[in-house]
C-alpha cells in the first residue's frame, strides 16, 4: 500500500479533519491573494494534549505541470503540554494559518493535515487565472 492509500478525504462541512482552504476561485496573474487554511469551520476539532493537529502542509500544483510545490509548512508546537501535566500548560497553538501568495497560471490548491490520533487528511480548491 502507498502513502497516498492512507490520506483521507472527506465533506469539511461533516468532518472535522478536512482542511478548508479559503482564498479567491479566481485571481489575476502575478498578483498577490490571500490564502486562509483551518479545520474545524462546521464541526470544532479538539486542541488537547491527547488530540490535536500537529501541522498543516499547503501545495499549488499548476494546470498541465508534472511537478506540485510547496507553498509552505506550518507546524503548532504547544498543546497545553506543561510539566503539572497534560492540559496544564499556558498555551495552545490554534489549527489554522494564513499564507500570501501568487501563481501566474491556473492549478489546483491542495492542505494536508495531520491529526496525532486520526492520520492525515488532505482537501483541494482549483484557482483560476485572468490576465
Amino acid at each position: 500500500m502507498r502513502l497516498g492509500d492512507r490520506i483521507q478525504e472527506a465533506d469539511w462541512k461533516k468532518e472535522k479533519h478536512v482542511p478548508v482552504i479559503e482564498c479567491p476561485d479566481e485571481v489575476k496573474a502575478g498578483e498577490t491573494f490571500e490564502v486562509k487554511v483551518g479545520l474545524g469551520k462546521e464541526i470544532a476539532h479538539p486542541n488537547t494534549t491527547e488530540h490535536h493537529i500537529r501541522w498543516i502542509t499547503l501545495y499549488f500544483h499548476p494546470e498541465g505541470d508534472k511537478f506540485t510545490y510547496d507553498v509552505g509548512h506550518f507546524e503548532f508546537n504547544a498543546h497545553g503540554e506543561s510539566v503539572a501535566g497534560p492540559n496544564q500548560g499556558p498555551v495552545y497553538t490554534h489549527h489554522a494559518v494564513t499564507a500570501w501568495m501568487k501563481v501566474d497560471r491556473p492549478g489546483t490548491l491542495y492542505a494536508l493535515a495531520y491529526c496525532n490520533i486520526h492520520g492525515l487528511w488532505e482537501s483541494s480548491k482549483e484557482i483560476r487565472v485572468t490576465g
